[in-house]
């Protein structure tokens, strides 16, 4: 979707724009709706840690392998990643990857709310925000949306050990599963291996011991 700059003395002052306060409601979005969690978890807290840890893989890429990686671009479309939920909802993952047919049809309603909420912005700014969503060609720019993907799994990650360590058995197929995944991944993305090997312990850890 290529769209022309407007000159700002072409935009109406008086336009109301509603892309932020759409934004704003990830908060009332929960993940996990088929689980029972010890604790709640909403949509905007975790695309602030998939925020998080997409910059600190990048960071480990850029310092540790010598690799040129926008963590601060990384982070920022972690932020936004799952932004087409506030219009989808949130998919259970048995449902969304149930077949080939679903995960497509899915992904095509993902496109099509990713776009609505595009058109939630002025015409001077759509175009930064479509580069959030879906990217530039190059072989950084998919590497490094690569380890977004990656952080996300870490978060959901990180989400199953916190039920386990609760108590709650319900987590448990999840975390196997989950587990799986992200040791796959980490065959081909190093940073991922670095950050189990160095930082994951930690999050079982108590307030006390953290300290």
């Amino acid at each position: 979707m290529v769209r022309p700059k407007v000159p700002h003395f072409f935009l109406e002052k008086s336009m109301s724009y509603s892309f932020f306060a759409a934004i704003s409601r990830m908060k009332y979005i929960e993940r996990w709706a088929l689980m029972r969690n010890s604790r709640p978890e909403n949509l905007c807290e975790h695309s602030m840690e998939v925020a998080l840890i997409a910059h600190a893989l990048c960071t480990l890429g850029n310092e540790r392998l010598g690799k040129n990686l926008d963590a601060n671009k990384a982070a920022v479309i972690g932020l936004y990643h799952d932004a087409s939920e506030i219009i989808t909802g949130d998919m259970p993952t048995p449902v969304k990857y149930y077949s080939d047919d679903i995960r497509t049809a899915y992904k095509r309603v993902e496109s099509i709310a990713e776009y609505r909420l595009l058109e939630k912005l002025p015409l001077d700014m759509q175009p930064t925000y479509e580069d959030i969503f879906r990217g530039k060609d190059g072989d950084d720019e998919v590497y490094m949306r690569k380890l977004v993907k990656a952080a996300d799994k870490l978060s959901a990650l990180i989400k199953c050990m916190e039920e386990e360590n609760a108590g709650n058995r319900e987590f448990r197929t999840a975390l196997e599963s989950t587990t799986a995944k992200i040791e796959e991944l980490a065959k081909s993305l190093p940073e991922v291996k670095i950050f189990m090997d160095e930082f994951l312990d930690a999050y079982g850890q108590t307030l006390d011991e953290l300290a």
